[in-house]
């Protein structure tokens, strides 16, 4: 007689019961409940309590079932992050935060990179992540796409948006572009510059775009001359493009960047043709990244807070979650200037 199946496994034997949840509660001397809290990632279960736990997981092999959590509890733990470009020090900075703050929350990261920001691009991956299953959605949307009235996001999902002025239709995190943007300028002035040039970032870009309106602000509620504006793409080489052209300017004694990468370009363009930095011109930048410091000089920059932004995106999101509605509205995360050794006053 031929031997008998049973299903997927070994002929003739029954297939290997799944280890349950009680089974690791049993051997841990805990309740389900917190074996619970431990596989999600929960913050409460800590030291001695959680190593066991960890242990018997790993002694009995047991894996969490997300479909069985979806079903019995409504909810997957997992946020999905569309993102149009990792190329960006905001960007990157702000996706390391929301991954790190939900990992706090007990919540993992599904990630969709959109090559294209159009309609069909955010659709689409909206599409993705509605399959991959997740609780909501954090976008991270440098360009010009939702004020535009050129991307919407679909209705019933918990949506945060960042870098964007669709408050009015969403929930939107930001830095304060605006206000660092008069920091950075007012500074400059303060020292005693007549002036200040600014090298802005790409056009479709609504962090750019904001910090350059308010470059312009700044300096007209001043009473001061506007000289022309230089455009870069957030590049280092794209800052020294602009900043060969900026030594020629003998009027030219004080830039803003909108960025520390361009900042780092106008300082090379500035030392090849024999400007001084900061006796000859000063130089602020935007963002404060971690290598700032370590520029010739010392790069006077506004400090970006990266981390409260994304630990804002997620409490937001999850607030959605757990009370089923969206709250539409900008929230803008303060900046501050870090004053360092580019910029002095200008020589007689």
């Amino acid at each position: 007689m031929s031997p008998t199946r049973s299903g997927p496994g070994t002929p003739g034997r029954p297939p290997a019961r799944r280890v349950s949840m009680a089974d690791v509660a049993r051997l841990a001397g805990v309740s389900a409940q917190t074996v619970s809290r431990v596989s999600n990632g929960h913050p409460s279960v800590v030291g001695t309590t959680r190593e066991q736990v960890l242990e018997a997981m790993r002694q009995l092999g047991y894996r969490p079932n997300s479909a069985a959590r979806a079903l019995k509890y409504g909810e997957f733990r997992t946020i999905g992050v569309i993102l149009f470009t990792l190329s960006t020090v905001g960007n990157s900075r702000t996706l390391e935060a929301i991954v790190d703050h939900a990992a706090h929350e007990g919540y993992a990261i599904t990630l969709i990179p959109v090559a294209v920001p159009t309609q069909d691009g955010v659709l689409g991956a909206f599409t993705r992540l509605g399959e991959l299953a997740v609780d909501a959605v954090i976008v991270i949307m440098e360009v010009h796409l939702l004020d535009a009235a050129t991307v919407s996001l679909p209705i019933g999902v918990p949506v945060v948006v960042v870098d964007s002025n669709g408050g009015d239709r969403y929930t939107v995190v930001d830095t304060d572009q605006a206000d660092g943007a008069r920091r950075a300028v007012g500074h400059l002035l303060d020292l005693g510059h007549r002036t200040v040039w600014h090298v802005a970032g790409p056009e479709d870009s609504y962090a750019a775009e904001g910090r350059a309106s308010a470059w312009r602000a700044a300096l007209e509620g001043a009473g001061v001359p506007v000289p022309p504006m230089a455009r870069g793409d957030w590049s280092a080489d794209s800052g020294y493009r602009a900043g060969l052209e900026l030594a020629g300017e003998p009027g030219c004694t004080a830039v803003f960047a909108a960025n520390d990468q361009m900042a780092l370009g106008l300082l090379r363009a500035f030392h090849e043709r024999g400007r001084v930095v900061p006796r000859d011109v000063s130089v602020v930048g935007f963002d404060d990244i971690p290598d700032a410091t370590s520029f010739i000089p010392p790069l006077t920059t506004v400090h970006q807070d990266f981390t409260e932004v994304g630990r804002r995106c997620v409490e937001s999101v999850l607030h959605q979650v757990q009370h089923k509605r969206t709250e539409p509205g900008t929230t803008l995360v303060p900046t501050r200037l870090v004053v360092r050794g580019s910029t002095a006053p200008p020589t007689a």
